[in-house]
């Protein structure tokens, strides 16, 4: 066994959970947990649910890594509770994970320190959509404020579509809103322990970036290196770092953008546990910087030792 892999003591690898993203989480687990055992980590896989902080507590271990991804995982709840029983754990703390899991509240935040996000309007009860329609224009996209992976959201082409699309994203039981269409590029800023990783370009046949497309297809590309020019690339990172940072957000996490016709770039979305499974963005853009998937695991886990104590 390394000293690297020593340092880490007992290790619990938390996957599965109880939201919409469970079977990529399961995937994501799958992945680290092979990469950990490879490198002669001391690690036990611990599918959470509610009685995880039980099994936690009399496991023995000093610290967690999470791949939860979701609601109860990504969203402040299982942080909260580590923070409680006093253990250390991967990426983001409390605050920044229920931020970032809210993409309505993300937007906010933005807005109001003047970093770039397209227009939206909250949908309640009595709101006009006729009227946003007139506000911000067709096409939209409608999206479900904390759900991750995609799941709830559609693009909308005619007013008539837009109450279905607010009824399939009310489903998911949070906020909803509906956001200006960008037409543009997608890219994705992979952040490790501070610095922003090479961008990726995301091309797909489907109308935008869905679960399909990120799960379930073979013809989304994926371009690393994305092909812009090298200042173009590092400006951009550097948005990513700040919009990263001004959330709190540490440790590891994906800054999703795009980018329109006239290059100006509009911020999306922050996840503060990306996918780790063979289609997932953070370890292809780790590649690219030539950290294997095996040293990138080891990275992450080692976002846990700073907050020894905390």
């Amino acid at each position: 066994m390394s000293m690297q892999a020593s340092q880490f003591g007992r290790v619990a690898l938390l996957l599965g959970g109880w939201s919409a993203e469970r079977e990529i989480s399961l995937n994501s687990g799958a992945a680290v947990l092979a990469a950990m055992q490879r490198q002669g980590v001391d690690v036990e896989a611990i599918d959470a649910d509610r009685d995880v902080i039980q099994q936690l507590s009399n496991g023995n271990f000093d610290r967690v890594f999470i791949i939860l991804h979701g609601r109860g995982g990504e969203d402040g709840v299982i942080q909260g509770a580590l923070e409680l029983i006093n253990l250390p754990y991967t990426g983001s703390g409390v605050m920044a994970s229920a931020l970032c899991m809210d993409k309505l509240m993300t937007k906010r935040l933005w807005m109001g320190i003047g970093l770039p996000t397209p227009k939206h309007r909250l949908i309640e009860q009595d709101t006009d959509l006729d009227k946003v329609i007139n506000e911000l224009g067709l096409p939209l996209i409608v999206k479900p404020a904390t759900e991750g992976s995609s799941i709830g959201m559609s693009r909308v082409d005619s007013a008539e579509q837009l109450p279905a699309a607010v009824a399939e994203a009310a489903a998911c039981d949070c906020a909803v809103f509906v956001e200006q269409w960008i037409t543009g590029e997608e890219y994705t800023v992979s952040i490790l322990n501070g610095r922003a990783l090479p961008m990726i370009r995301l091309r797909t046949p489907k109308a935008f970036y869905n679960y399909e497309a990120k799960y379930q297809s073979n013809d989304t590309e994926y371009l690393c290196p994305c092909g812009l020019p090298e200042e173009k690339e590092q400006a951009l990172q550097t948005v990513a770092l700040k919009a990263f940072e001004a959330c709190g957000a540490e440790g590891w996490g994906r800054v999703d953008m795009m980018l329109d016709d006239k290059g100006q770039p509009w911020l999306i979305e922050i996840n503060t546990v990306p996918g780790m499974t063979d289609h997932s963005l953070v370890p292809m853009a780790a590649k690219e910087a030539g950290i294997d998937f095996d040293s990138l695991v080891l990275e992450i886990l080692s976002t846990s030792l700073g907050n020894e104590g905390a």
